[in-house]
């Protein structure tokens, strides 16, 4: 199994070229999956449906979350439908497997005065000032997760147009940048970044006072410090900002395709949980206008 587990991550990582996060995922999964196999003698290419679904119950009996035992189920089906196209089985042992029922949790959002009241909190009064309002707007004016702010190159933001391209995988999108983030991150790149940066062949857009591209933890740092500094009670991660960018869009009037396309969502189903949040007279209308609600 080990073997066929490293060819399914390398037809991962450079066929479907998903992200390093995801791929991980796919990772510990499998791993876990195969240590279970190995502890009852159970060979991968003779496992059978029954084996999958004792499996998923000793994921249950160990507290594991539906959404966590759902994604397993998943990985192991993407690794099953591999190998049987690459016909090392015969049958798929989780063609009938039905993943648990996932509860679709309420985003956590900010109101309009939370979001101005941590915007305001980094102060351009010196360089990681400079960087951290930038970054801060920017993340609120694009709605984008934070993997893709921190993957970002320099190269991908135009600043005489006014946007940013976002590359996850194979897709792209451009999303525009408002007026407040378009001109904190002009003053970040015009009179922070390169002094921040120890050379020039350093790509990244947002990068820690080491000079180095931002990580994921730094970026849920400086949030914590920023809503430390306004008192908001209310936990704040990179995706409450996304959801909060998403949510006064539609509160604004618009149009729920262009948020779905701005946001990177492949089904817009995943948009429409932000129309909870909106009054009844804007539901209504976008039920009788909306070619998919």
């Amino acid at each position: 199994m080990e073997r066929q587990l490293k060819y399914f991550f390398n037809f991962l990582e450079n066929d479907k070229k998903l992200s390093e996060n995801t791929l991980q995922s796919y990772k510990r999964d499998l791993k876990q999956f195969r240590k279970y196999l190995e502890s009852y003698g159970i060979h991968y290419n003779r496992v059978k449906e029954e084996d999958i679904k004792d499996y998923i119950k000793e994921l249950q009996e160990a507290g594991k979350k539906p959404s966590s035992i759902s994604r397993c189920i998943a990985s192991i089906r993407s690794f099953y439908q591999f190998v049987l196209k690459n016909k090392k089985i015969k049958v798929d042992p989780t063609e009938h497997i039905q993943s648990p029922k996932i509860e679709k949790r309420v985003p956590s959002v900010l109101t309009s005065k939370e979001v101005e009241l941590l915007l305001d909190q980094p102060k351009d009064v010196d360089l990681k000032g400079i960087r951290d309002k930038a970054m801060l707007e920017f993340a609120y004016a694009t709605g984008m997760r934070v993997t893709e702010i921190i993957s970002l190159d320099i190269d991908d933001v135009n600043l005489d147009e006014g946007f940013v391209t976002c590359k996850a995988g194979t897709k792209q999108r451009n999303i525009p940048l408002g007026t407040m983030s378009l001109k904190a991150l002009k003053e970040y790149v015009e009179e922070a970044r390169d002094i921040l940066i120890k050379t020039e062949s350093e790509k990244a857009l947002f990068v820690n006072i080491n000079g180095g591209r931002l990580t994921r933890q730094g970026f849920w740092k400086i949030i914590k410090y920023y809503k430390e500094q306004a008192h908001i009670t209310k936990d704040i991660t990179p995706h409450v900002l996304r959801h909060s960018f998403a949510t006064h869009l539609l509160q604004n009037g618009a149009d729920l395709k262009a948020i779905q396309t701005m946001l990177g969502h492949s089904d817009i189903s995943s948009t429409q949980v932000y129309m909870q949040f909106q009054d009844e007279g804007l539901k209504n209308v976008y039920r009788k206008a909306h070619p998919r609600a």
